[in-house]
């Protein structure tokens, strides 16, 4: 499952990679353009009504409508978003730690957990706004409930694929638990956490979304549906790409903390 942000840069290094990396996004920011303009032509030419497909212009048109409140409803969204995701981040860790060091919790908790996360979400969403009552709060633990088990996965899957060879060492140099896991299976699980947070970006904008459209007085997604009761295409292509925007950014920002932290060769596309 993927998105145009979530392959953006994996594509632009894989079919250019003789290419300076300026020439590379100037290649991108091309193509883009080149869209814009065949779309904006497109419409024009063929006189397409703007409640079936508005041209780009009218859809930048919008931003400077007030009565959209553009950003505040964008905010609403980004905090949704990046709470849920921080929040599926580091539970994901946490939980998976748990699991690798006891033998015994995993056994009793991680059936009942990949049982929960075969629910669908748009299922639970009312259930969760009845216990909850709407807001970002809700909003939140949607998003939450969709980044928490890729991340969760691909961690454990990362933690547990250490060499034995390489504990053996430690343990007989007399490392600690601590030092086991800080200096072995913390390096050698990251490719595989940031391969589970790539995925839990995707998840992430969609949880925000569907809590909106369930019970929300607020957000990009809440605007869609105002929006969209009368036609006002332009509107909810512009909510569209704002949320596509939230995306690639919280991607861009996964991608940015995968270069830090681990080496080219390590990481997993």
């Amino acid at each position: 499952m993927s998105s145009p942000g979530a392959v953006l840069a994996p594509t632009a290094s894989a079919t250019l990679p003789d290419l300076p990396a300026w020439r590379r996004w100037a290649t991108i920011v091309a193509v883009h353009v080149a869209m814009l303009v065949l779309w904006e032509a497109s419409v024009r030419a063929f006189g397409i009504r703007k409640f079936v497909l508005p041209a780009p212009s009218d859809i930048l048109a919008t931003l400077a409508s007030p009565s959209y409140s553009w950003l505040a409803n964008t905010g609403v969204t980004a905090i949704e978003v990046f709470g849920g995701y921080a929040l599926g981040l580091v539970l994901g860790v946490l939980g998976a730690l748990l699991f690798i060091t006891s033998k015994r919790l995993t056994l009793v908790l991680f059936p009942l957990l990949v049982t929960l996360n075969m629910v669908p979400k748009v299922a639970m969403g009312p259930l969760i706004i009845v216990w909850f009552k709407y807001g970002i709060g809700p909003n939140i633990l949607i998003t939450f409930s969709l980044c928490f088990f890729p991340i969760l996965l691909t961690t454990i899957r990362g933690l547990n694929e250490t060499e034995p060879e390489l504990l053996d060492l430690v343990r007989a140099l007399k490392g600690s638990r601590w030092q086991l896991f800080r200096y072995i299976q913390l390096p050698g699980s990251l490719p595989y956490l940031f391969s589970g947070m790539k995925v839990a970006t995707v998840l992430a904008v969609a949880g925000a979304v569907v809590g909106e459209f369930i019970a929300s007085d607020k957000g990009l997604g809440y605007l869609m549906i105002q929006v969209q009761a009368s036609l006002d295409t332009p509107a909810v292509f512009m909510a569209v790409l704002l949320i596509t925007g939230l995306g690639v950014l919280l991607y861009g920002l996964v991608l940015l903390l995968e270069r830090l932290f681990i080496t080219q060769d390590a990481r997993l596309q």
